[in-house]
């Protein structure tokens, strides 16, 4: 795995991939459509790939693994890409952000999944005349399945609009996909709530810790989407449409629901974290009242045991025939008296 310790001293523009190794061979999938027709293709060479395309239609082409630097750095010089934006796209570590160019407008975010934990990889978006390109970090299924069958099938307006509605459908895939996620964290919260309540245990507190840090690491990815929309939508470029304007407000408005949600289960999460702390102390001062009454009660009967417990040859009451009884009828005596007293407090 190679880390930005390897970039160090590295000019700008170094296309450097950082993140896990993998083997798998990238594959780049190309899609053009107009009103009425689709074309949908796989490759491993961007030369066979472009001689495929059609000028006449809107085309978008996935990439599947950012690993290849090489291939990364053919596709950029294909359609002049610069070096900078090349470095952002196999950087994983990057923060998400928008930048336009003279001829193209590049989105880099955080696509997410959740399937026994939080998942994410890194995706960028290149929008350019009449065409996306799209680099993904990983193999295997994304947030884009849906956007794939709804050019497939001609459901709603991605055929009969350009390549900047495509980008918007692509950004808007993924902020759904934030609210999936958001969705299983609330009922998971729901659940240690309710263990909370009722019993509390150290696993629930692990738990508690364990989802802490995933509201964190959902939060460091949500938060700089409000910006990078609000420059989509502010961007000058002519490669972004007036028609496509309200789709882009649309998007910002979920973004903006996404990064409340997660403000407001972070504060849930801190408040569970203080009830859990409550409630640990809370019996253990109920453990510590129950020790100090049992305490209290036997003290003074432990000290007159104690007292008829010396073992000298003259002293009061040795030679009494109810001297025993008496004894006991005492204790006993103090006993319950402390434990009226305590009931009159409501220490009981």
């Amino acid at each position: 795995m190679n880390t930005l310790q390897n970039k160090t001293g590295a000019p700008p523009g170094t296309v450097i991939y950082y993140g896990e190794d993998h083997k798998e061979k990238v594959k780049i999938t190309l899609i053009e459509f107009n009103e009425t027709e689709v074309v949908e293709k796989d490759f491993y060479d961007i030369d066979e790939c472009m001689n495929h395309i059609n000028p006449l239609m809107v085309k978008w082409i996935n990439v599947d693994g950012i690993h290849n630097v090489e291939l990364i750095e053919r596709i950029g010089k294909q359609f002049s890409i610069h070096a900078l934006t090349l470095e952002d796209i196999v950087n994983t570590s990057q923060r998400a952000k928008f930048e336009e160019f003279d001829s193209y407008v590049v989105t880099i975010m955080k696509m997410m999944y959740y399937d026994t934990e939080i998942r994410s990889e890194q995706l960028s978006v290149v929008l350019m005349e009449g065409m996306v390109i799209s680099f993904q970090e990983v193999h295997g299924g994304d947030a884009f399945d849906l956007i794939r069958n709804r050019i497939r099938t001609g459901k709603g307006k991605i055929r009969k609009m350009g390549a900047d509605y495509l980008a918007y459908a692509l950004i808007d895939a993924v902020v759904d996909c934030y609210f999936t996620i958001l969705e299983k964290i609330g009922d998971k919260i729901e659940l240690l709530e309710e263990d909370l309540i009722t019993e509390p245990t150290k696993e629930t507190m692990q738990q508690l810790h364990y989802m802490k840090r995933e509201m964190i690491f959902v939060r460091k990815a949500v938060w700089p989407m409000r910006e990078l929309i609000n420059n989509f939508q502010r961007s000058e470029t002519e490669l972004i449409k007036p028609t496509t304007d309200i789709y882009l407000r649309d998007v910002h408005d979920h973004t903006v629901r996404v990064i409340d949600t997660v403000e407001t289960y972070r504060d849930l999460l801190s408040g569970m974290m203080d009830i859990y702390l409550s409630s640990v102390s809370n019996r253990m001062n109920e453990v510590m009242k129950v020790l100090t009454i049992i305490t209290t009660l036997f003290v003074p009967v432990t000290f007159i045991a104690g007292v008829y417990g010396m073992n000298f040859k003259y002293m009061p009451e040795l030679e009494s025939p109810w001297g025993y009884a008496i004894v006991w009828i005492v204790m006993i005596s103090m006993i319950v008296s402390l434990l009226f007293y305590f009931r009159r407090k409501k220490w009981l």
